[in-house]
């Protein structure tokens, strides 16, 4: 699950020296270099404050993975090519074909690589779930905090 919440912030960053050709996700191998689709009910630009937002039934889709929220907020850097944070709203799904993570919120900051996850916290991967309020995710060194009331099913062998 952890190299799925790592893949999903990676995802924005497919020009970025951050980028990989493929991430193992499980058994499943994802393209990060296959287009990226995004549709949303409506998109807002202000180059003022250098932000872009999708609004309303945002999904973003890349190979086999989709990421649906209410709201998606793009916030560009200093030199507008590049993103430095994304702030997705209004419940987010992270999907693939064999995991799911589910969350009120998702800030992902680019700049120190940390994506927090929070409300709610829901993480699947077959029949094994954990849970909490909030989720820390260092995705430039794969480590992982969660708070709030932990909940975990661990199912083992082949379920």
């Amino acid at each position: 699950m952890m190299k799925l919440l790592a893949f999903c912030a990676s995802l924005f960053l497919a020009d970025s020296a951050f980028a990989q050709t493929s991430v193992a996700l499980g058994g499943l191998s994802v393209d990060t270099s296959a287009a990226i689709e995004v549709s949303a009910d409506s998109l807002s630009i202000d180059q003022d404050t250098s932000t872009a937002i999708f609004d309303g039934n945002v999904i973003i889709g890349q190979g086999d993975l989709r990421i649906t929220a209410g709201q998606v907020e793009v916030i560009y850097g200093e030199d507008t090519s590049q993103i430095a944070r994304l702030l997705a709203s209004n419940g987010v799904t992270f999907v693939t074909t064999t995991e799911a993570a589910e969350a009120q919120q998702a800030d992902y900051d680019i700049t120190t690589g940390l994506l927090v996850l929070t409300g709610e916290v829901l993480l699947t991967q077959g029949a094994s779930a954990i849970s909490a309020g909030r989720m820390v995710i260092n995705v430039t060194d794969g480590t992982a905090l969660m708070d709030g009331r932990v909940r975990t099913i661990l199912q083992q062998g082949d379920n």
